[in-house]
């Protein structure tokens, strides 16, 4: 909750308080004023119609008691203070949320469309999230898409960085709001195969050159997914099992895949690609050693080459895997760009 919503709630909390007290004061005022002829019931009934300004008949009688009459205009302009002042804070309450609400999207889309080579995220459901968690785990920028508005806010709450757009993830106008045209990759993950396919059509759409994952919680959808134009198909399920068996029969190997994922370092098997106008030049002439990264493998236009030695060259639009942290991966990158060879 924000410093001006609570700055409010203590009002509304001090506005009923005074409201109260003034019940209170103006029934022990009229069943003093009304004497034993009238009941405690009576004497609310008087302070609430004086508050309220209902004017209905008067129960205890004041026309021979002038001192009632001040009383019940003491009462009546403190009641009617206190109601006002209850009003004003629950309008001014609701604009604060309507406004804020507001202010945030609009935030929002100002970011969003700030954004370059980012992900965006189709489905913010279970599947999503986790998705959401790695990209930013990894220190990639996302904004994410879902029809659930609420739980958007509500994960909005736990998570200011979070950008998204509520609605449907395959609308055209959405998707563009998104960012689709300069963004660096889509994960359709949402829990609809039909939904999915229809994300994947529309982005291929808008965006040729764009990389698409998509989720299929049906096997036999991933062909179709994958003649729609995306680019890598998982399935959960499938992905699953195969994890379940290799935890049986390859117990250290998932052990040392959980712990590197685990370690607070962020490690993570990252690939970068070798810019277009790189000069060609062997391994031996870049930072190849580093806290920060293991170089694993290259893979070529034509083939792979595991375990890189120094004599190995490195061409333009090579691929680069590497063990690392996102320290690491921004090492690699600034190196491919800023190193000039040596002589």
């Amino acid at each position: 909750m924000s410093r001006t919503s609570l700055r409010l709630s203590a009002k509304a909390a001090w506005g009923i308080g005074a409201l109260g007290a003034v019940m209170v004061i103006g029934s022990i005022g009229y069943h003093i004023i009304g004497g034993d002829r009238h009941s405690w019931l009576d004497a609310i009934y008087m302070t609430f119609i004086t508050v309220a300004t209902i004017g209905y008949a008067e129960v205890i009688e004041l026309d021979h008691s002038p001192g009632g009459r001040i009383f019940t205009m003491l009462i009546g302009t403190a009641g009617l203070a206190t109601v006002w002042f209850l009003f004003s804070t629950l309008t001014v309450f609701l604009l604060e949320v309507d406004l804020n609400a507001t202010l945030r999207r609009k935030r929002m889309q100002n970011l969003i469309r700030k954004m370059h080579g980012h992900y965006i995220v189709c489905g913010f459901g279970r599947v999503g999230q986790n998705v959401a968690a790695e990209l930013e785990m990894t220190g990639r920028a996302f904004a994410a898409i879902d029809h659930d508005l609420p739980m958007l806010e509500e994960r909005k709450e736990r998570d200011e960085a979070l950008l998204y757009l509520h609605g449907d993830a395959s609308d055209d106008e959405l998707l563009v709001a998104a960012g689709l045209e300069r963004a660096r990759g889509i994960f359709a993950v949402t829990g609809d195969d039909s939904l999915n396919l229809m994300i994947t059509m529309t982005a291929r759409q808008i965006n040729p050159r764009i990389r698409i994952v998509a989720r299929s919680h049906e096997p036999r959808n991933i062909g179709k997914l994958r003649k729609a134009g995306a680019d890598e198909v998982v399935s959960p399920d499938f992905t699953g099992g195969v994890r379940i068996v290799a935890a049986m029969i390859r117990p250290h190997v998932v052990s040392f895949l959980d712990e590197m994922l685990r370690s607070e370092h962020r490690l993570r098997v990252e690939e970068v690609r070798v810019p277009a106008d790189f000069e060609p030049r062997p391994l031996s002439s870049l930072r190849t050693r580093s806290a920060h990264f293991v170089l694993l493998a290259i893979k070529g236009t034509q083939d792979w080459i595991f375990n890189p030695q120094d004599d190995a060259v490195v061409m333009p639009d090579d691929t680069l895997i590497a063990m690392c942290s996102p320290a690491g991966r921004r090492e690699l990158e600034e190196m491919l760009v800023l190193e000039p060879p040596r002589a």
